[in-house]
Order: structure tokens, then C-alpha cells, then sequence
């Protein structure tokens, strides 16, 4: 049986797959072996998930974390991944992957996690994203360990402040590059 959530603006819903389906999209945790094909980039994850191919290009980033942090991770904690793994992100309307999220592990001793994301190119600026974090916080938010989303930004990087202000994310610290920003749940 489905379980629903309304938050502002947002109703969300998540079943038994750990899927959750915002009014626009469907976001979907990887589990190990989807990991693998979405570092492949061959489609093959694609086809698995039954959507349009797509032409997401894996940034060194996004690669350097997915192979010392996220899939090391997982492999670990197969029946408890959800904390560790990408999350992709379904354009309902094409069925077409349009970004990725995850979160940076289990809540640490203050209950805080981090989220991280990123919208492919061509899908930037349509309000993808600001609605997929929405729909991360409400599932965050059944977790009671979670007493806090956090996140960081490059300065330069207005779209994505902007993704976590709309969310009722406040600035919180800042370094010489970055702005910290943090959640209250």
C-alpha cells in the first residue's frame, strides 16, 4: 500500500520499491547492478528501467564519487542502501531520466544528512529538480534518525541555491568557494 505525504505545494508518494512520485516526476533508487550500467553509459540502465534513452554525460565528479564512495557503499549495505545510493530522476511526461540526487550517507550524530544533485542538460531551468528535493526531504522526513538536510553550493551557482531556497533551505555557513546550507525538519 502506498504511502502519502502532502507538503507544501507537493504531494509525494512512495511505495514498497522505495520509489517516490511527485506530481511531475518518478524518483528511483538504484540498487547495485543499475549502478554499474549507469557508470557503463551504454543505455543499458535505460532499458532496464524501461525509459528513453537518454544522453546524460557522467561528470569526473559525479564518476570519481560514484567509484570510491557510492557503489563501495551499497555493495556493503545492499539491504540498506537507500542513504548511499543515486537516486535517478523520471520525467513522467517523456519517460525520460532528467537528473540524479542521493544523499551522502546515514544521518551522523546530530540526525544531519547531505544531498547532493544534479538536471542533465537540456532539462536545466524547468523546475525539475526544486520539485525532486521536495520530493527527498518529504521521504527524508519519514525517517526519524533524519533531524536535518544539508547541502553546499558553489557561490557561483545560482540555479542551485535557488533549487534549495524554494525547498526552506537557509544559508548556514560559508567558505571561500562554497555556501553551506541546512533544513530544519
Amino acid at each position: 500500500m502506498p504511502i502519502r505525504w502532502l507538503t507544501t505545494h507537493l504531494e509525494v508518494t512512495s511505495n514498497l520499491y522505495n520509489m517516490i512520485e511527485t506530481k511531475q516526476l518518478i524518483i528511483k533508487p538504484l540498487d547495485f547492478s543499475q549502478l554499474l550500467k549507469y557508470v557503463k553509459n551504454d543505455n543499458s540502465l535505460e532499458l532496464e528501467l524501461c525509459v528513453g534513452i537518454s544522453n546524460r554525460i557522467i561528470s569526473l565528479e559525479l564518476k570519481e564519487a560514484l567509484e570510491q564512495a557510492i557503489l563501495p557503499f551499497v555493495a556493503k549495505n545492499e539491504t540498506n542502501y537507500l542513504f548511499f545510493t543515486l537516486w535517478t530522476i523520471i520525467l513522467k511526461s517523456e519517460n525520460r531520466m532528467v537528473g540524479d540526487l542521493c544523499f551522502r550517507g546515514i544521518p551522523d550524530v546530530n540526525g544531519s544528512i547531505e544531498i547532493g544533485y544534479g538536471t542533465y542538460e537540456g532539462y536545466r531551468g524547468k523546475g525539475f529538480m526544486t520539485e525532486a528535493v521536495g520530493g527527498m526531504i518529504a521521504w527524508a522526513k519519514t525517517h526519524p534518525a533524519v533531524k536535518s538536510v544539508i547541502a553546499e553550493t558553489d557561490k557561483t551557482n545560482v540555479a542551485s541555491m535557488m533549487i534549495l531556497q524554494k525547498n526552506g533551505f537557509v544559508k548556514s555557513d560559508e567558505s571561500i568557494d562554497f555556501f553551506q546550507w541546512k533544513l530544519q525538519l
